[in-house]
């Protein structure tokens, strides 16, 4: 049963289809193996088959009819070429010289391409098909690239292949795909220069940026092998800081302190009705905190507007990234992350009670509510008093004066009540989460290792995938692509197939 499905009369004029010069025999030979299609579908054989069988040999049969089919809009648009003189871009007369190949890798399969090739000497030559079909710099398909990259930002590229070729019957070599990333990544920012502001109605009033880091695994360089045995601190694989940065808007949700200390500690229901951000963006790079922190103050210029009251930035009181926002986003009240200075809370808590005292959580959450409620002085206060009632290089008063400057330190950006009055948020859940899906769950995969070029690349696709952007972006980045290459706009005539199938008739 299985042989039969493998060895179809479909599978065995499918290349001879293709080999065809002819369009009228390809055409006759296409409405054949359709034919033959319409039989197995209806015959004495489908009577035994079962759906997965004949769901499986229909998948791979009409895989095959799209080679000839593509074979064939080839054909018919070199055969309907001009062999006239013709005037490239630089003014320049050429003649018709020969036929020339090119090969394109399409999703049906590798295929050659002979066109007319025009030229003058001393003046160059060109193939003016190319334009009309918008050929790509090299031979592999933008439908193939775009479908092999979205595996490639999603997971292993050696994985995304091999999905690729189980599903396709084809291989796509990791080389083009590292390539084709490489290249494509170069349009992100381009495109979010151009993309179109969102809608005010759909805006929040108060514009929310935040920012943090997360470390991405680097290849060693060659100065830089393994060693035979670490010493001690050597680390087994360096790392660069790559900057998540998150912009969005959302409404205004006033709360009490009181009722963030409950939500925090997880005492009661979770209040209804509470605002989400809208048109949520987010990026990493591995360029730096400056780079980073400039690229987002460029997109929260395209946000602003008199719908936005207010704007707020938070961060995890890293003094360096707090001053690159400082400085590069004024108008912005910058807030320390609530989550952060609940987690030195803890660590003073288990310093003074240990890991497992029940007290430690009943302290961790009156300390919580001070902070809520602008009382980080006293905090301050109480952690400096009980450090210096004890022996100064105790593990206990170091790690006690340790919050205590954190907190000082940070003192400006807590004004937490204040800023619960407003209703602005002041956790940085948002960019956390971004540091963990965008950053960690494909850079730090087992065995993952990347070049500082690679993970940028990587990491600004993959933005534009998680900002649902994935399709715009490449159709933005196929028309910038044709206009380099051939001076024109791209053609738009085309009619979808897809939207006119009622149109065919069997």
């Amino acid at each position: 049963m299985a042989n039969f499905w493998e060895d179809s009369v479909i599978a065995e004029h499918t290349q001879e289809v293709a080999m065809s010069s002819n369009s009228e025999q390809m055409i006759h030979q296409l409405r054949n193996d359709f034919e033959h299609l319409i039989a197995l579908m209806t015959g004495p054989e489908a009577a035994k088959a079962t759906m997965d069988q004949m769901e499986r040999s229909l998948f791979r049969q009409v895989l095959r009819l799209g080679y000839p089919l593509l074979l064939l809009f080839v054909t018919k648009r070199v055969a309907g070429e001009s062999h006239a003189r013709i005037v490239n871009r630089a003014g320049e007369e050429l003649r018709y010289h020969s036929q020339q190949e090119v090969h394109y890798f399409s999703i049906c399969g590798d295929m050659e391409i002979k066109r007319a090739y025009f030229y003058a000497s001393g003046k160059g030559g060109e193939c003016p098909l190319d334009a009309g079909l918008s050929l790509p710099e090299r031979r592999y398909s933008e439908m193939l690239m775009e479908n092999a990259e979205l595996l490639g930002v999603n997971g292993a590229y050696q994985k995304g292949m091999e999905t690729l070729a189980r599903l396709l019957m084809l291989e796509l070599p990791k080389l083009a795909l590292e390539m084709g990333i490489a290249e494509h990544s170069q349009m992100v920012k381009k495109y979010y220069n151009q993309k179109a502001r969102f809608p005010k109605s759909e805006e929040g009033s108060i514009l929310v940026v935040q920012a943090d880091g997360k470390g991405v695994p680097l290849v060693r360089q060659a100065v830089e092998k393994l060693k035979v045995r670490r010493k001690k601190g050597d680390k087994k694989t360096a790392k660069k800081e790559a900057i998540a940065t998150a912009i969005y808007s959302i409404e205004a949700y006033p709360r009490t302190p009181e009722a963030v200390t409950q939500s925090l500690f997880k005492k009661g229901e979770p209040p209804a009705g509470r605002p989400t951000p809208s048109h949520k963006q987010i990026f990493a790079t591995l360029k730096g905190k400056e780079k980073a922190i400039c690229e987002l103050a460029k997109r929260t210029a395209r946000r602003l507007g008199k719908h936005i009251l207010e704007r707020i930035a938070l961060s995890d009181g890293s003094a360096p990234l707090r001053n690159q926002i400082l400085a590069r986003l004024p108008g912005f009240v910058l807030s320390l992350d609530i989550i952060h200075a609940v987690e030195y809370l803890w660590k003073a808590a288990t310093a003074l009670y240990g890991e497992s005292d029940p007290q430690r959580a009943v302290w961790v959450e009156a300390q919580t509510l001070d902070l809520l409620s602008s009382r980080t002085h006293l905090v301050i206060q109480r952690r400096e008093e009980k450090a210096a009632s004890l022996v100064p290089t105790s593990q206990v008063a170091k790690t006690l004066y340790q919050v205590a400057h954190y907190f000082r330190r940070n003192q400006p950006y807590m004004d937490y009540a204040e800023y619960l009055r407003h209703g602005w948020p002041i956790g940085t859940g948002v960019i956390e989460g971004t540091c963990r899906h965008l950053v960690k769950d494909r850079c730090e995969l087992s065995g993952m290792l990347w070049t500082v070029d690679g993970a940028e690349a990587l990491l600004a696709l993959r933005a534009v995938n998680e900002n649902e952007d994935w399709d715009d972006f490449h159709s933005f980045r196929r028309t910038q692509r044709h206009k380099k290459l051939y001076g024109t706009p791209m053609p738009t005539n085309f009619i979808d197939l897809a939207e006119h199938l009622e149109i065919i008739q069997f």
